[in-house]
This record gives structure tokens, C-alpha cells and sequence, in this order.
């Protein structure tokens, strides 16, 4: 029976010892929870951190979300805009030099707009005016009135 008897008490010993470090262990988890759900004076609430961030990225998420609604409305506005210019300078007459008269070309997106064109001559200087729609117009264009409107049509000065 003593022997059953030290065999006991060794193992109740050995329990005990399990339970505390088990204790120690327990503890050490509960005091990182104190922080993470702010028990603790330690630090912020990280909690509390999250959920102000989870607001603030919804906040945005709904500002990002009106702004590209209206980057799509505006869009439309710029492709309508006359922003596509080109203007080609000429001689309109061989005996005069320092390419006086131009061609200036001003359409938007689709290709409608204006072809402006003024021939300067010795004693005077005549403007013109042709509508453009879809990349043509229902008057002739002259060379250099061609050569302005495919320039402004692709966004580069030689075309």
C-alpha cells in the first residue's frame, strides 16, 4: 500500500505542476486578449482600430463609387469637346512666299467640327468656313483643308 501511496502522490504531483503551467499559459493568452479587445491600458483597442478602419474604407468605397459616375458623365462631355486642332500653313499663290494663308481644322471625337481657312493674297485676305461632320463635309475641301482635318483626326501636325 505504500507503494500505491508514493505512486499517488507523485502523480498528483506531477497534476499539480501540469495545472500550473497550464495556469501560466492561460494566463499569458488572457493578457493578449486584454490588449486585442482594449482591457488592457497597454494600447489602442484593436477592435475599435478595425471597425474605424472597416468604416473608413466603406466611406471611401462610396466616394470612389459616386466619382466614377461622374468621371462616366463627363467623359461624354470631353469626347463632344472641339479639342483636336490642326492647322496647315501654304502659299495659296506662287508668287508670294512666307506661307501667309492656313488651314486650321478644329473637330472632336467623332469627327464633327470646323475647317477654317484664310487665303492672303497681295491686296486682300479671304476667310473661309466649311462644316465637318464625321470626318467629311458636304463642301470640297481643298488639299491643304484635307491635310488639317486628317492632322486633327489623329492628333499629329503631318498628316
Amino acid at each position: 500500500m505504500d507503494a500505491v501511496a508514493v505512486i499517488a502522490c507523485l502523480l498528483a504531483l506531477v497534476a499539480c505542476a501540469a495545472a500550473g503551467l497550464v495556469m501560466v499559459r492561460l494566463r499569458a493568452i488572457q493578457r493578449n486578449f486584454r490588449v486585442l479587445w482594449g482591457g488592457a491600458q497597454e494600447g489602442p483597442d484593436v477592435a475599435n482600430v478595425i471597425r474605424a478602419e472597416h468604416d473608413r474604407i466603406t466611406s471611401l468605397d462610396q466616394r470612389v463609387t459616386a466619382l466614377s459616375a461622374r468621371i462616366d458623365g463627363v467623359t461624354d462631355h470631353v469626347a463632344a469637346g472641339l479639342r483636336h486642332v490642326s492647322v496647315v500653313r501654304y502659299d495659296a499663290f506662287g508668287d508670294m512666299g512666307g506661307r501667309l494663308s492656313f488651314s486650321a481644322a478644329i473637330v472632336d471625337d467623332r469627327g464633327d467640327g470646323l475647317v477654317i481657312s484664310s487665303i492672303h493674297a497681295r491686296g486682300e485676305s479671304r476667310t473661309y468656313a466649311k462644316g465637318v461632320i464625321d470626318g467629311g463635309s458636304e463642301l470640297t475641301l481643298t488639299p491643304e483643308e484635307r491635310q488639317a482635318l486628317a492632322a486633327a483626326r489623329t492628333d499629329r501636325e503631318d498628316a
